[in-house]
């Protein structure tokens, strides 16, 4: 799916905002290109891509192409180590993020009468305030909660009758799990999901909805790209339509830097059409999918992507076999009687590399033996032997924001 005409002609006034304000991220990059030149989807596909290392470069604000007097926000990737990126917004470019965050409810049948529940991190995170922009673009009662406080998201959740929950899949689950633990299911009102921030798995996003009793909608997005909102599922499918009136999406080869055929997985990048603040030219984000070439049934003409499988930078290697998170849901999915909770240990001792795998098991399984299983598809699947742990359900830590899985203590 290569770039059309009219998002060649955004393109040209973005390159012509950032060469005119000499814009410190991309004054060099963009010395020799003229944007009036840029008239076919190959002379695109030759511009340089954009890194996330480029934008820490030009900390705090040398990504910013307008004056000062037009910045009216600033936020921040979630990171917590390195140095941050900073993205400054203009009013339009706020927006701009409210219209499409609002049409991503809409995709997932939220509307005016719903009571939406937000537990995602305000501040510098653009996770909060985005999820609020959009409901009340959209009309929609906002219940902004922000993370933690289980016992009072409860107690909001039940006393407002809240209808949308819009979270982390990792504090959904734990909301869901207290829920149930509390026996107060009668008393919850959700009917819907819009869960964002982390990929999750089909074990986990079962778990979710069957415990929760709700429709589940995944929404994509990132810091650098206005944040979530830019893409969500429709209810007939599991792709998501995004919205190539705002963004123009490719998915490269990690390796080649090359434009892969529709259909294959590769590399999201992606291209700002109306960004004002700090627009991004084919920036490399990193997460991996593919472009779903087939209609939906839905009927809406936005063109789509599937879930978001992972990283090209999640890859770890032990002993010489690269691994991928995904590809840990992927076996924990195919074995009966484990649950959507692991987490990954990997040390290095007497010289060589060990990796352990716990993961939770539901009520009533013999651990050692599901253990065995689990070792089993796991060299089957992915190539390694594995030291498997089985626990009961809840004994991995849960977290109110993003959950980390894998921890590598070789280093």
């Amino acid at each position: 799916m290569r770039i059309n005409k009219f998002q060649l002609a955004l393109v040209r006034e973005r390159l012509r905002a950032l060469k005119n304000f000499q814009t410190p991220l991309y004054k060099d990059k963009l010395a020799d290109i003229d944007p009036d030149e840029l008239l076919t989807p190959e002379q695109f596909e030759s511009l340089p891509f954009t890194e996330k290392a480029e934008l820490r470069e030009v900390y705090p604000l040398g990504n910013q192409a307008v004056p000062d007097e037009q910045i009216v926000r600033i936020h921040s990737s979630s990171g917590t180590t390195g140095t941050p990126i900073i993205i400054p917004y203009t009013r339009k470019d706020v927006e701009d993020w409210a219209d499409m965050f609002a049409r991503c409810y809409a995709v997932a049948g939220i509307t005016a009468a719903d009571r939406i529940h937000i537990t995602p991190g305000y501040g510098l995170w653009t996770a909060g305030i985005g999820f609020q922009l959009g409901c009340e673009k959209l009309g929609a009662m906002a219940i902004p909660m922000g993370p933690g406080n289980t016992d009072k998201q409860l107690k909001m959740m039940m006393d407002m009758k809240s209808t949308v929950l819009c979270a982390t899949s990792s504090y959904a689950l734990l909301l869901a799990e207290e829920i149930e633990k509390r026996g107060i299911g009668d008393k919850i009102c959700l009917k819907k999901g819009v869960i964002g921030s982390e990929r999750w798995g089909d074990k986990m996003r079962a778990r979710i909805s069957r415990e929760l009793g709700v429709e589940l909608y995944d929404i994509y997005g990132l810091t650098e790209i206005y944040g979530p909102g830019i893409g969500i599922n429709c209810e007939k499918d599991e792709p998501m339509h995004y919205w190539d009136d705002y963004i123009y999406l490719e998915i490269i080869d990690p390796k080649t830097g090359k434009n892969v055929p529709d259909g294959e997985i590769g590399e999201i990048v992606i291209t700002t059409l109306r960004k004002e603040g700090a627009p991004l030219i084919r920036y490399r984000t990193h997460d991996l999918s593919r472009i779903v070439p087939e209609p939906c049934s839905c009927g809406l003409s936005y063109p789509r992507i599937d879930r978001i499988i992972g990283r090209s930078d999640d890859m770890i290697k032990v002993k010489g076999v690269n691994i991928y998170p995904g590809q840990v849901e992927d076996v924990l999915r195919e074995v009966e009687g484990v649950s959507s909770e692991y987490q990954v240990m990997i040390d290095h001792v007497n010289g060589k590399d060990i990796m352990t795998l716990f993961f939770e098991t539901d009520a009533g399984v013999v651990k050692k033996e599901v253990e065995k299983t689990v070792q089993s598809v796991f060299k089957a699947r992915v190539g390694l032997m594995v030291e498997p742990k089985a626990v009961s359900i809840g004994e991995l830590p849960r977290s109110e924001k993003k959950s980390t899985r894998i921890f590598d203590n070789r280093y």
